[in-house]
């Protein structure tokens, strides 16, 4: 059974950082793609960023040069860096792999 479990999510002021985390536990994740998402209150869930098998990586234009995602094998565990943040990168951000989701960590950026 899979299951993706997410932390690191934190209310931070405007122009701060947080670092998400995205631990795995029967799935190898660097055997899949691995991506992030986000939902914001009333909006539709949109993708973040993603990282491939491959180590091809994948940004949103809105958080490309801000966010960073990034897999630690050993740890089978994928990280979102987020600096710059933004009132508007306020959401749920969720890790997601073949088939499955995580419960979502919650992000709040206050200006």
């Amino acid at each position: 059974q899979v299951r993706l479990v997410e932390s690191g999510g934190d209310l931070v002021q405007a122009g701060g950082s947080l670092r998400l985390s995205c631990a795995a536990s029967g799935i190898i994740f660097s055997l899949v793609t691995v991506n992030w998402y986000r939902q914001a209150p009333g909006k539709q869930r949109e993708l973040v960023a993603s990282i491939r098998s491959d180590g091809n990586i994948f940004y949103a234009t809105s958080v490309e040069g801000r966010f960073t995602i990034s897999r630690d094998n050993a740890k089978n565990t994928v990280y979102l860096q987020m600096h710059s943040l933004k009132p508007e990168d306020t959401a749920t951000y969720y890790c997601s792999a073949p088939d499955s989701w995580g419960q979502g960590t919650q992000v709040t950026v206050s200006s």
